[in-house]
């Protein structure tokens, strides 16, 4: 919005020109949307809790773990609302709206996020413990996939390939499955999230350290010289989505004031939903789906434990871990939760380094 309205006024001014530079936006919509959190924290809390919409601790079959967790009871959840809020004004703010690209993340966590809420409402107001069924979920889920994935299947400007890392000028074309691909990777990466968010302040944490390296990412994508030099796929107007993923950073270090270890907040599926959607269509808008498997290892690995758990199980009769997601497996080995989150987020920072470093490693 000011880009619009301030941008124009440079020959008056010179010091307008500096909203010309996405650099600068993307800087000042993190510390916008880390500000709104921060001054809308304490009113959302306050909301919550006076409406009485806290966390419901499972105690049935997680005996062990209930014992552990039973002092978040009464928490207050669906604070997923504040990041979602911090993340679309700032957003609005700071970017330039006639931008198809940053116009469509907007509205698709928008769309993820009313999911989310939905299944909070019902889970925590209507006080059905299983929320929205599984199949319900995916379909609003899957819808917003589609929506995606047919605007880049019919947008000349996108090519719907599969581009693969380590590798110069290699993309895998799969025509009309790469719409089922989109679909699947945003369904995954909203879902992942979700399962991941069981910790105060691991799966916000873990979104913020990917948002911020898909936001340097998204600004060389977008960037003719940068992209050529560094051999990557040159996406034009896709530099304007670091200024969005820049939102989520602010939004989510704001958040993770009040969420982190002892968390006075639960963002709920209101936020888990929408952040995870929220980076899988990034990566799929800049070619950069592999790369999620990269930098977002903490929420593969969190899956991978609940499929392998299952499967054991069905197979077996045993269990490989003691509790999935793997999160919890840790908690049950008498580690702190404390030391489980800050491990988890050190080897987060990790794959986004490793993921970094695959852009010159081609």
């Amino acid at each position: 919005m000011l880009y619009h309205l301030l941008y124009p006024l440079r020959e008056l001014w010179f010091g307008f020109n500096v909203f010309k530079y996405i650099t600068f936006r993307a800087a000042m919509a993190s510390i916008t949307a880390f500000a709104l959190s921060i001054f809308f924290g304490p009113l959302v809390i306050k909301m919550l809790t006076h409406l009485k919409i806290g966390q419901n601790i499972r105690k049935k079959h997680v005996e062990n773990l209930y014992e552990l967790t039973k002092h978040k009871a009464g928490t207050p959840t669906m604070g997923g609302f504040l990041i979602l809020l911090s993340v679309i004004l700032s957003t609005a703010i700071w970017a330039r709206l006639d931008n198809k690209f940053v116009v469509l993340c907007m509205i698709s966590m928008l769309w993820l996020g009313l999911v989310g809420f939905i299944d909070d409402y019902i889970k925590l107001i209507k006080e059905r413990s299983r929320g929205l069924r599984a199949s319900t979920k995916f379909i609003g889920q899957i819808i917003i996939g589609l929506v995606i994935a047919l605007f880049i299947f019919f947008n000349k400007e996108i090519m719907p390939t599969v581009c693969l890392p380590f590798f110069k000028d290699v993309a895998i074309n799969l025509g009309l499955f790469y719409i089922l691909f989109v679909v699947l990777v945003i369904v995954a990466s909203s879902n992942a999230v979700n399962i991941t968010d069981g910790l105060d302040g691991l799966a916000v944490g873990c979104v913020t350290i990917i948002a911020l390296t898909f936001a340097i990412i998204s600004y060389v994508t977008g960037h003719v010289q940068v992209s050529d030099y560094l051999n990557v796929y040159y996406l034009a107007g896709s530099g304007e989505i670091a200024i969005f993923c820049m939102a989520i950073v602010g939004a989510g270090l704001g958040f993770l004031w009040f969420n982190s270890h002892p968390a006075q907040v639960f963002m709920g599926d209101t936020g888990s939903l929408a952040l995870g959607g929220a980076i899988g269509i990034v990566s799929v808008i800049i070619k950069k789906e592999i790369l999620l498997i990269f930098v977002g290892g903490i929420f593969v690995v969190e899956v991978l434990s609940v499929i392998l758990q299952v499967l054991s199980v069905k197979i077996t009769g045993k269990k490989i871990f003691l509790m999935t997601p793997l999160h919890h497996h840790f908690q049950l080995l008498n580690i702190s939760e404390s030391k489980i989150i800050i491990r988890f987020w050190i080897v987060a920072i990790m794959l986004a380094l490793l993921t970094l470093a695959t852009l010159k490693l081609r």
